[in-house]
């Protein structure tokens, strides 16, 4: 059965009940027709400007042609997570020697810096075994294989032979971060720069708890997403496309707020 006859059979099915459509059942069926769209813009994108990041901190990573979850787009245009683009540029210019990316996926951000920090040693870890072979063929692809360590499970006793003053850990785990970063976890964490993405989508209220435990160890920067992107670098053909088609490719499927937490250590 192709993509278009999967979204066709389920836009009929959520809409065909005998009680009238609500609220909720035409905003799923919306959000399904965005995403069947956002696949065939992503096709015309792949076609007309390949898989290599186009703009922002990991310009020029060759990317697979599809990610491992959720959208893809953002990513060849180099728009993806915007709003953290600058600290990712900031750490990509330090003297970060590890990098830890805790939920890895395909590998956008290991791969990705791992390129331009030739001197750095990346540990990533997803608990997914497609994200993980993923990102190994990734690393593979982009040449960095060699300092580009990719595992299932982690553990705060990868952080014990590390040296915090040199270490970075980027933490994206769909809400597993209230558990990671738990209460418990401050002592053992406190001397590490973390970048986390708080998925106050899943648990309201979580991104002010991770700050009240993190304020004393931590100097905290809380960094919110309007969904707004800069594409000015774009060829002129994009512009061409339907102001919706635009947005769609720009679109990272985030159903509600995901602020990100720049947590820089007191102690270094």
């Amino acid at each position: 059965m192709s993509l278009h006859d999967n979204v066709r059979n389920s836009l009929l099915q959520g809409l065909s009940g005998s009680e009238p459509a609500t609220i909720q059942s035409l905003n799923e069926s919306m959000r399904l027709m965005a995403k069947w769209r956002s696949h065939l813009l992503e096709n015309t994108i792949i076609k007309e400007l390949g898989t290599t990041v186009l703009s922002g901190p990991v310009k020029g990573l060759e990317l697979s042609r599809h990610s491992i979850e959720g959208c893809h787009t953002p990513k060849i245009l180099g728009c993806y997570e915007q709003p953290i683009s600058g600290y990712i540029a900031n750490a990509i210019s330090s003297d970060y020697q590890t990098v830890v990316n805790v939920g890895c996926a395909e590998g956008y951000y290991t791969v990705g810096m791992a390129r331009l920090m030739p001197k750095s040693l990346f540990l990533a870890f997803d608990i997914n075994p497609k994200a993980t072979e993923r990102c190994k063929a990734l690393a593979k692809r982009n040449e960095v294989a060699d300092r580009v360590k990719v595992a299932s499970n982690f553990s705060l006793s990868e952080l014990s032979n590390l040296d915090p003053k040199t270490t970075l850990i980027i933490v994206d785990i769909e809400g597993a971060e209230d558990e990671l970063l738990s209460t418990n976890n401050v002592p053992y964490l406190k001397d590490f720069d973390l970048i986390v993405e708080s998925h106050e989508v899943l648990k309201q209220g979580l991104t002010n708890e991770l700050c009240s435990r993190y304020h004393e160890t931590h100097n905290l920067q809380r960094i919110e997403d309007d969904g707004q992107r800069d594409l000015a670098t774009m060829p002129n053909w994009f512009f061409k496309l339907s102001h919706l088609d635009q947005l769609l490719c720009v679109w990272e499927w985030r159903e509600g707020a995901t602020p990100w937490l720049i947590m820089k250590s007191k102690n270094r």
